[in-house]
């Protein structure tokens, strides 16, 4: 006998229970997603404020990229509601466990969206203008597995939208600086989200859902391996064009090293070594923004 469908207006559940819930939606339990998309913000910001961004504008930012970072959570649910039952990494997500309706997670994606635009209308009126195709990235991104085998490619993009609104936040354009960094970001997102789709690559073959792991197939190391040199080779150049001394160098070098050592626990292609070389991407961006701030104190 088949199991009834959960109710989430049901009185089963309270309004205490539902935001529990909500908050399962949004992973406000993992808060990884957010950090991935911090850093390449907050690097953009010490980059086009000299070292000396406005902590008004930072804090814009911060707050804004945890809105839309949770906002891209409960739209990926959505999107995923008919695929994450089949697969055992997210059998058990809110949607998919019958605990938060469609609807409602379609509610919580437009309240955060509403909230992050309430949130950049305090900015001038080009970073506003930008954030039109935050919103749309955003949206278009968890759809794309459908479609193409780079939705890696478009989440890049959303992520590293951040980066050219930084600079037009501060400065009202984005220097040629920017797009270099933004290009970096989504060579970066290429790379941590091969990572995590390596650990779900046999369920997506089985259940027709397309990824960069699945077209990589047996190249994927390489290819991870050439991004991460591109990615460091742009930042190098980023460097160069910002003339930014040794400690960012440094922050540069150390990442680098935390490439290789992603590549030797992924070697085995396990599934618990991708999903720790994903995670270790934050300390990738973590000692790069360090190397950043230290290099603009000294």
């Amino acid at each position: 006998m088949t199991q009834p469908e959960l109710n989430v207006n049901s009185p089963q559940f309270s309004w205490c229970e539902r935001l529990g819930h909500y908050a399962l939606l949004v992973r406000a339990n993992r808060p990884i997603g957010i950090l991935l998309l911090m850093w390449p913000a907050l690097w953009a910001l010490w980059i086009a404020g000299e070292g000396h961004p406005d902590w008004g504008v930072v804090l814009v930012f911060i707050i804004g990229v945890t809105l839309m970072r949770s906002a891209g959570c409960a739209i990926n649910d959505y999107a995923d509601r008919k695929i994450d039952g089949k697969v055992e990494r997210t059998k058990n997500r809110p949607i998919a466990a019958g605990l938060v309706s469609p609807k409602e997670a379609l509610g919580v994606f437009a309240a955060l969206v509403g909230s992050a635009f309430l949130l950049v209308l305090l900015l001038n009126w080009q970073t506003v203008l930008m954030s039109f195709v935050a919103v749309t990235l955003a949206a278009l991104y968890p759809f794309m597995k459908r479609y193409t085998h780079l939705p890696q490619l478009v989440l890049g993009a959303a992520f590293g939208w951040a980066v050219p609104m930084a600079f037009t936040a501060l400065t009202q354009t984005v220097v040629p600086v920017g797009w270099l960094l933004f290009v970096a970001t989504v060579i970066w997102a290429l790379i941590y989200d091969t990572q995590y789709a390596m650990v779900d690559r046999e369920d997506d073959i089985k259940i027709g859902v397309k990824s960069t792991a699945i077209l990589f197939g047996d190249m994927d190391l390489i290819i991870i391996g050439i991004l991460q040199v591109t990615m460091l080779g742009i930042l190098l150049l980023v460097g160069i064009n910002a003339e930014l001394g040794i400690s960012y160098y440094i922050g540069l070098a150390t990442a680098a090293v935390l490439f290789v050592y992603q590549q030797y626990i992924t070697r085995e292609r396990d599934k618990k070594g991708c999903f720790s070389a994903f995670l270790n991407n934050n300390n990738v961006g973590a000692v790069i923004f360090a190397g950043l701030v230290l290099d603009y104190l000294i």
